[in-house]
């Protein structure tokens, strides 16, 4: 063998790990693109199911339901709920490589399933940057020597305003607001708890020029606006070239938050009272274990922290290699999720239980949840620090990020649909362009929620955008999987993907003890309902009924998609028409052809992968190389020689 053909061969198999006269098999999909490699997509997923609802929602939800006791409820809906069904999406996502619309080749009928997905995804994506945005505000707010939420010297403070630091005795010396910081709350203190009604500056800052009623819009708060324009952007660059681009982008926004939160653990831990605030955050009450409130919480929470049915964790599986162990990967980020939350919680109320010292209260008094804890209660809580800019920049900067890598596969998940349902090749090409016109969009149906009556259509959006439709889509998801297209073909499909079958718990738990729990869910969302309210602005029967069609919005798709493809499927009566509109379209299973075998091999191929003789393959290749490294050689009577010799 020459050189040449040695160099050849030894690059054509060796470095691809190829057999002579076997194909060559890359797993990847050049034309649809895949994670770079298998950290992007386990940080990505990290930061879509960590979001600010582990900081903001989880830790009160702990202290509400028996402290220690309820993390036993909690664990227990995560092992038996929530990383199953992640292992669902995942393993269903990864097999068909394609996102929320096209995976539904499994059973055409369900396909408005998909739709529902893309229409929750939207709701969320368009009130989850307004989040953000304010965030950003809240951030570039905190460039200063003083917090502007600090005292109730402002000129958009009311009489009723009461900080935990007097301005009293103070001037503008930086000197004399840190000697403030001890004696100022001390002063206070007794007057606070005998206020029947206080509004502390953080809530005042936070409500600044809100309008009277969900229906008086008002004027748009430009300095939001702004930032939520600063978000779309931000957003859009980091999902420029879609996983390629968020892939690397994931490497800090979904590590960093980590090193915050354990700053802030740190600087809380050494705090007076934080001891406390920690009590009331870990301390067992287990007589409400026996309380189906408690339990219905603990599902809740973890349906909702996962991010199950929004369509994202199938887009993000999606860009998987097709052999990928998603099994492994469904636990990995399931358990730190649930750690993050518990984390989080010690970070949340240290510094809690250190207000609650210092204004001589209960920290019951102190703790909330939602954006009253992430943009009012918390932020109050660091004016007690000194160098409290500091702490406000890195905790906002924190939240900027939780909430961006949420963000990120919101926007993908419609991206990703879209470019798959029309896959033509301009649009794979130009998808930047698609993404573009997302980000343009949902910034113009955002503009609403920066006016003075925004706050109410964000915690309108917030309670009915995802909420019980989410538990119905999930639902209806397993029951498709596992009983229409049929458990035993999805346990073989898994095989064929991961090498080994599903174990028998999840089996289990997809079949029977998932669904059982999700419609436990659904019941208890139904039972425990309340109409929203705003401190003591309670909603108008017309908003809520604009809630309730959001909220139906996502979940008649499923139906009438069903009715439009029963009426265009084959048959003559509609029982056939039913069972046809059933069956998986010829396109299910796995994108590439190299996969494609047993019953997805199209017949008269092995699997569609062109099986070659080795000489075959080395004499293509080298032609390639000649054709390649062809070198013109100028001569000195101007004329040209090439110079096609392979090796010396």
């Amino acid at each position: 063998m020459k050189i040449w053909d040695f160099s050849v061969f030894f690059s054509l198999h060796f470095f691809n790990g190829a057999v002579p006269g076997e194909p060559v098999k890359t797993d990847k999909i050049s034309r649809r693109g895949n994670w770079g490699n298998q950290i992007e997509f386990i940080l990505t997923s990290v930061g879509y199911a960590v979001g600010l609802g582990n900081v903001w929602r989880f830790p009160y939800l702990c202290y509400r339901n028996g402290g220690g006791a309820f993390m036993f409820p909690y664990f227990i809906m995560l092992v038996f709920c929530g990383i199953p069904l992640f292992f669902l999406e995942l393993s269903f996502g990864q097999f068909a490589s394609q996102g929320c619309l096209g995976v539904w080749r499994i059973s055409p009928m369900f396909k408005g399933v998909g739709y529902g997905m893309m229409v929750v995804s939207t709701y969320i994506g368009i009130y989850y940057n307004v989040v953000i945005c304010i965030a950003f505000y809240y951030f570039f707010s905190s460039m200063t020597n003083l917090l502007p939420w600090t005292y109730c010297n402002n000129p958009w403070n009311t009489p009723t305003c009461n900080g935990v630091v007097t301005p009293r005795g103070i001037n503008n010396t930086l000197a004399n607001v840190t000697r403030s910081l001890v004696t100022g709350a001390a002063e206070v203190a007794v007057e606070v708890v005998n206020k029947t009604k206080r509004t502390s500056p953080s809530e005042e800052h936070y409500v600044l020029q809100i309008s009277d009623d969900i229906g008086n819009f008002g004027e748009v708060r430009l300095p939001i606006l702004g930032c939520l324009a600063v978000s779309w952007v931000v957003v859009f660059l980091c999902l420029i070239r879609g996983v390629k681009s968020s892939g690397k982008v994931v490497y800090f926004t979904a590590t960093f938050p980590y090193v915050v939160l354990t700053i802030l653990f740190i600087r809380g831990i050494t705090l007076e009272g934080a001891v406390t605030g920690i009590k009331y955050y870990l301390t067992p009450q287990w007589h409400k274990i026996l309380d189906a409130k408690v339990w219905g919480d603990a599902a809740s929470q973890i349906f909702y922290s996962l991010g199950c049915a929004w369509g994202g964790l199938i887009t993000m599986a999606s860009y998987n290699k097709f052999h990928n162990n998603c099994y492994r990967d469904s636990i990995i980020i399931s358990i730190t999720n649930c750690a993050t939350s518990v984390y989080a919680g010690f970070v949340i109320f240290s510094i809690l239980g250190f207000m609650a010292h210092h204004l001589n209260v209960d920290v019951s008094e102190v703790a909330d949840h939602g954006p009253g804890l992430a943009f009012v209660a918390y932020p109050e809580a660091l004016t007690l620090l000194p160098i409290s800019p500091l702490w406000s920049l890195l905790f906002f900067f924190m939240l900027i990020l939780l909430g961006l890598g949420t963000q990120f596969c919101l926007l993908e998940t419609l991206v990703t649909a879209i470019v798959d349902e029309i896959g033509t090749d301009w649009i794979v090409r130009n998808k930047t362009v698609v993404t573009g016109g997302v980000a343009i969009v949902g910034f113009l149906l955002g503009v609403p929620l920066t006016t003075q009556a925004g706050i109410y259509w964000l915690l309108l959006m917030d309670n009915y955008a995802a909420s019980f439709s989410l538990v119905i889509i999930s639902c209806i998801m397993c029951i498709c999987i596992m009983y229409v297209y049929g458990h035993k073909k999805y346990f073989k499909d898994v095989e064929m993907m991961l090498g080994f079958p599903p174990p028998i718990f999840f089996r289990v738990c997809w079949r029977f003890v998932s669904p059982i729990i999700i419609s436990f869910i659904l019941i208890f969302t139904v039972i425990q309902y309340k109409p929203i309210t705003y401190n003591d602005y309670v909603y108008p029967g017309w908003s809520l009924a604009i809630g309730f069609l959001m909220a139906m919005s996502s979940v008649i798709c499923i139906p009438i998609y069903a009715l439009y493809k029963i009426a265009k499927s084959e048959g003559t009566t509609f029982l056939e028409r039913l069972k046809n509109s059933c069956k998986p379209d010829v396109k299910w299973g796995p994108a590439l052809n190299e996969h494609r075998i047993g019953l997805y091999a199209t017949p008269g191929s092995e699997g569609e992968v062109e099986v070659r003789p080795l000489k075959e393959e080395l004499k293509e290749k080298e032609d390639e190389k000649r054709d390649e490294i062809s070198l013109t050689i100028q001569g000195s009577n101007g004329s040209t020689a090439h110079n096609t010799t392979p090796s010396a």
